[in-house]
């Protein structure tokens, strides 16, 4: 079938967007799907720093790529081997596949899941296939098995969770990415308590879904640090007891005076090595730094050797929240159901798939933290 879809054919491209146009609105070939896979119309997509990591090469991928990678569709047709889905059922994307059998899957660990992983470096789905064609010679890959920035897509059924159809699609697509990654950090990698104090260093969709997170886990206090004050103000209205522009100097000892010392938990959304080390200096005796950001492959950080032990503080990565999609998107949805997670209020931009590279300069300078492409 033919379809439109936003393609990304090199990386690197120099900001702004708009001018430079790193995606092309394409039409394309798409395979129908095969054993195990279904076709997703897509209802909505959210534009993520990580889409955007890819874009300015700081998150090389293989090219060229049908980019995105949050979303929200309904089911269109299924391949076999596929129970549990039918035609006509709405669904959220995970992506990371999930195999269910390797060791990191047994293990309840499905974020980590090995067949996935090398799934998404090589821009194939789950099976190894590539379902999406340019030309003859022209096979595109896919961007974590999803694909996100098109009519239509195929993915792997384990790529997907199951969702109520009443739920709108340009929310249900934020459980995908934003509200996976940054609820599951707090709940699933963290384990954050009742009355822990919390730092939250980066105010994009993950860093606000965290910091929700955390309020919805009774933290107290919880202090937000970015360098946009139009996200410190959506912060504060969201519940966040403390906020710190962080280019006004170092946030850290505004932190330390905040949670009388230092947070039990420091959150690093940002994918900035230097924001991770000021993120592990604001934890206290104790602490725990959690990052979730991607940075190049390249960066690097340290931080005193001694205090791991002396101090007994903790560094631990985040991955997709440390999620089990099948469990959490669903837990999650009723939370945002009873008012506990108002995910919607990080929805700042409704747009056309041809508006997408000047939504990305918007999201490069910080104006805006979720922005849906609607197809619908």
């Amino acid at each position: 079938m033919r379809v439109r879809a936003a393609v990304l054919r090199e990386m690197g491209l120099n900001a702004p967007y708009a001018k430079s146009r790193p995606l092309h609105i394409e039409t394309l070939e798409l395979d129908g799907p095969g054993h195990g896979e279904l076709l997703v119309r897509v209802l909505a997509a959210g534009l993520c720093h990580s889409d955007l990591s890819v874009i300015d090469g700081s998150r090389p991928r293989v090219m060229p790529m049908v980019l995105g990678h949050e979303a929200a569709g309904e089911v269109v047709a299924i391949g076999d081997n596929t129970e549990g889905f039918a035609v006509g059922d709405r669904v959220v994307f995970s992506f990371v596949p999930t195999c269910g059998h390797c060791a990191p899957c047994a293990s309840g660990r499905a974020a980590l899941c090995e067949p996935g992983a090398k799934a998404n470096v090589a821009g194939t789905l789950l099976s190894g296939a590539r379902r999406w064609h340019g030309g003859p010679a022209d096979d595109l890959n896919h961007h974590l098995g999803v694909s996100a920035f098109a009519e239509m897509t195929v993915v792997s059924a384990r790529s997907a969770v199951r969702v109520d159809r009443d739920l709108p699609s340009e929310i249900a697509a934020l459980f995908g990415c934003a509200v996976l990654t940054g609820v599951g950090a707090v709940v699933n990698t963290a384990h954050v308590e009742p009355g822990a104090s919390v730092a939250v260093f980066g105010l994009g969709g993950v860093g606000l879904a965290a910091l929700l997170g955390a309020l919805a886990s009774g933290a107290n206090p919880v202090v937000a640090i970015d360098v946009v004050p139009s996200k410190l103000e959506l912060a504060k209205q969201l519940g966040a007891t403390h906020t710190i522009l962080a280019n006004d100097g170092d946030p850290v000892p505004a932190i330390r005076e905040a949670t009388g010392g230092g947070a039990h938990f420091a959150f690093e959304t940002v994918g900035n090595e230097k924001v991770l080390m000021q993120a592990y200096a604001a934890t206290r005796r104790g602490g725990t730094t959690v990052t979730a950001g991607l940075p190049h492959p390249q960066k690097m950080f340290s931080v005193p050797a001694v205090s791991l032990v002396a101090e007994e503080r903790t560094v631990k990565g985040s991955y997709m929240g440390s999620a089990v999609p099948m469990r959490d998107i669903p837990r999650y949805i009723s939370l945002f159901r009873a008012g506990r997670l108002p995910v919607d209020r990080l929805l700042t931009h409704r747009l056309r798939l041809e508006e997408i590279n000047a939504a990305f300069d918007r999201l490069a300078c910080g104006e805006a933290v979720r922005q849906v492409v609607l197809f619908d």
